[in-house]
């Protein structure tokens, strides 16, 4: 994966995320977590191109103009009028994490677009509740497929928050199928508690290798990360910081790790599939463990103009 070749996709939902403490609003942005991801990508320099659905409202085009300001191309983005762009209200507790109420009105016919043709080197990132709603499925899981055979690097985040623990008796086999597609799997130890009521992250890597994943990336907020590959595993440990917002913060580790996969030296012999190697995997992880902590220093989901630029300044 070299700079000039690898492209990023994310593909994910789409809301407007008004953020509250104390029951007072304090913020109004894009928001969905491949959204995040991507946008924190397209501030750092790298060629992204986000795949979603959202209206041809009002809040649509804050969100379209937004992604285009950031560096992110929406050449691969459905429009629909017969619907309104979703809305995220997000009521931050004192420990600055957050409870959501979801507000959809959603067309019947979703993610009417061409999809892009995927190259060896490409990278694509996908998770969260839009790839496990039964009416977009079919379109995502035959794009990954398509996209993993054609020599792309998959990245898997679940995202299962408790709000859609009603849903899991359904979903928790296509959670499994998205898992089995990917190269790596990234999610946070309330993921794989919600989806497998797994305490740890030996029990959540037992469940990603059962659904055919070598590699899961389990990260326990400010308690550090723990990779496990091929059943080894390594630990890192994240800096104290006081967060001003949690929001975004996983989202951004996504980034981080991508970020350093498509600008790092070296990192076109990267194995599809394969064992990633150690010194590899160190420099992925710091980079998301830096990614992470900028995001939590602010009210964005997403890194900070001012990070992103010295990443691109950087020789």
């Amino acid at each position: 994966m070299t700079k000039e070749a690898g492209r990023v996709f994310c593909i994910g939902e789409t809301v407007l995320d008004i953020i509250f403490r104390e029951d007072q609003p304090l913020s109004a942005t894009p928001g969905g977590s491949m959204l995040n991801s991507a946008v924190s990508l397209g501030r750092a320099g790298t060629k992204v191109f986000f795949i979603s659905d959202f209206g041809t409202d009002h809040p649509g085009n804050i969100i379209q103009e937004f992604l285009s300001n950031n560096g992110v191309s929406t050449e691969y983005v459905s429009r629909y009028s017969n619907g309104k762009t979703s809305l995220a209200l997000a009521f931050l507790d004192q420990q600055k994490n957050a409870d959501y109420s979801f507000y959809k009105i959603l067309p019947e016919e979703r993610l009417i677009c061409p999809f892009p043709g995927v190259e060896p080197g490409d990278i694509v990132l996908f998770g969260s509740i839009y790839a496990i709603t039964n009416s977009l499925r079919s379109k995502i899981t035959g794009f990954v497929r398509a996209a993993k055979a054609g020599g792309a690097f998959i990245i898997y985040d679940p995202n299962f928050r408790s709000a859609h623990l009603g849903e899991l008796e359904t979903v928790r086999p296509w959670i499994m199928e998205n898992m089995g597609m990917a190269n790596l799997v990234r999610g946070s130890d309330e993921d794989f508690k919600n989806i497998f009521n797994a305490p740890d992250a030996q029990q959540a890597f037992r469940h990603v290798h059962e659904a055919g994943c070598p590699l899961l990336v389990y990260t326990k907020s400010s308690k550090g990360v723990e990779v496990i590959q091929d059943g080894v595993a390594t630990t890192y440990r994240v800096p104290q910081i006081e967060p001003v917002s949690t929001i975004g913060a996983g989202d951004a580790f996504n980034a981080g790790i991508i970020h350093a996969a498509t600008t790092l030296p070296g990192t076109s012999m990267l194995p599809m599939p394969g064992t990633l190697p150690a010194w590899l995997l160190d420099c992925l992880i710091e980079s998301a463990i830096r990614f992470s902590a900028d995001v939590c220093l602010g009210l964005d989901n997403y890194i900070s103009p001012e990070f992103g630029n010295n990443l691109k300044n950087k020789p």
